[in-house]
This record gives structure tokens, C-alpha cells and sequence, in this order.
């Protein structure tokens, strides 16, 4: 009878000392998921990354174009800001698109003007003018989790990753809705369905070719597939990772035209 009963006082302790777990152990919350994953993408202090954009069709490279992002995290909102400058093909050499907040500035030396451009406008291929600035999902978007999937990732790897659905906080974000795949062990980003605001798959997006860069493992390779027409692919490289001391005026727009690379 007395060990019963000690058997019985011995489980309760056991379950009010599980119960009182402290809140560091609990499972992380779909939002706490996202912005791991975007640490694994962006570096947590100002940098510079040279993009390159490859377009395929039907297998065949048809087109490429080269970019310079500099990007640096807002004080106040976290979310990035960036400037770009175009370094290839010639005739858009020196060319630059800011995004400050959700706006994107495009400005042209030649006529020595700058123009608001839509973050959905197409820059080449399947990339978008807002798929090449750097952003932070978990400020734009809330996510939710869908479950625990096996998912095959850009390298044709089976991954067991958490399935998040995110929806915009606002509507001047590029894409309403994106399920997004992300590693359970690793918190890496996996794959993407980015999608209208009726659910239509606009591309699909695998993450891929993950190296040490800036101090953690990032992808270094993002290859975009058109929601119709899967023989139409963008792949976006980066290379040329550092991390830079970007001053405050690189992200103005009067500042533009005064712009010169470090």
C-alpha cells in the first residue's frame, strides 16, 4: 500500500515538474520558425551580396544579368532596406533601384531621373524587381503551421521540414500568400509556393547550395520556377558576401544621384 502511494506522490511530482518547464523549452511558434529561417538567409548586421540572374527556357540559357545588393536593417521596423546597382549587361551598367520600406525607386543616370517602380515588375525571367532586395518574411507576413512534411529540396534530398503558411500583414507586399518549407532540425528554408491573393501559384522557389558565408550557413542559390510554365526557370546566384559599414544616405532617394561605389 505504501508503495502505491509513493508510486502515486512520485508521478505527480513528476508531472507538475513538466508542467513548470520553463517557456525556453516549449515548442517554437510558427513565427518563431520564420524568422530563424530568415537569419539562415540574411546576416544580422549590414552587407553586400553580387546577385546574379540566369534565365532558362526549355533547358536553354537565354538571358543573365548581374546586380550589386548593399542592405542594411531599419532602426525602427527591422525589416531591410536596400540599394541596388546594376553591373551587367552594358546597357544597364550603374543603374540603381532602392527599396526603402515596401516603395522601390528605380533611377536611370542617363536622364538623370528617378521612377516608383511596382515590386512585382519583372527585372529578368521568373525574378521580380522585389525578389532581389533582401527582406524578412516575419515582418511582413504571420505565419502559421500546417504540420510536419517530408519534402524533397533543390538538391533532390528528402527533408523533414515544418510546412508554414504565411499571409500578408498588408497589401503592398509582392506576393499575398506563400507556403513556405522549412527545415525542422536546421531551420534552413527548403522551398516556397508563392501565390496571388486568390491562391493562383504565381513560382516556386527552392533554396539551395548552402555554404558558410558571413558566419552561418546560407543558400547561395535560388532557383524560381514559373507557376504555368515549369520550363521557365531563373536561378539567382550570390557570391561576394562581406559585410560592409553602409551609411544611412545610401538609402535615400535625393541621394541617387550622388551615389558612388565604395
Amino acid at each position: 500500500m505504501r508503495i502505491a502511494q509513493i508510486s502515486r506522490r512520485t508521478v505527480c511530482c513528476a508531472l507538475v515538474c513538466i508542467a513548470c518547464l520553463p517557456a525556453a523549452l516549449a515548442a517554437p511558434s510558427a513565427q518563431d520558425i520564420l524568422g530563424m529561417s530568415d537569419a539562415v538567409r540574411n546576416p544580422g548586421k549590414p552587407f553586400s551580396v553580387d546577385t546574379e540572374l540566369i534565365e532558362y527556357r526549355n533547358g536553354k540559357k537565354i538571358d543573365t544579368m548581374k546586380l550589386a545588393v548593399y542592405s542594411r536593417a531599419s532602426d525602427s521596423t527591422g525589416q531591410f532596406r536596400s540599394l541596388v546597382r546594376f553591373l551587367a549587361p552594358e546597357r544597364d551598367v550603374n543603374k540603381l533601384m532602392l527599396k526603402m520600406g515596401n516603395e522601390l525607386w528605380y533611377y536611370d543616370a542617363a536622364n538623370k531621373s528617378s521612377i516608383r517602380i511596382p515590386p512585382q515588375q519583372r527585372l529578368l525571367g521568373q525574378a521580380a524587381n522585389g525578389d532581389v532586395v533582401t527582406v524578412n518574411f516575419a515582418k511582413d507576413y504571420v505565419a502559421e503551421i500546417l504540420g510536419e512534411e517530408e519534402v524533397r529540396d533543390g538538391e533532390r534530398v528528402q527533408r523533414r521540414c515544418h510546412h508554414l503558411q504565411l499571409t500578408a500583414r498588408t497589401e503592398d507586399v509582392l506576393y499575398r500568400l506563400i507556403d513556405m518549407w522549412v527545415d525542422v532540425t536546421l531551420n534552413r528554408p527548403v522551398k516556397a509556393l508563392f501565390k496571388s491573393d486568390s491562391g493562383r501559384l504565381l513560382k516556386t522557389v527552392y533554396y539551395r547550395r548552402y555554404r558558410s558565408e558571413l558566419g552561418a550557413e546560407r543558400p547561395t542559390e535560388t532557383v524560381v520556377i514559373d507557376g504555368v510554365d515549369p520550363s521557365w526557370i531563373t536561378v539567382m546566384q550570390y557570391t561576394n558576401y562581406a559585410f560592409r559599414d553602409i551609411p544611412e544616405s545610401w538609402f535615400q532617394r535625393d541621394f541617387l544621384p550622388r551615389f558612388r561605389p565604395e
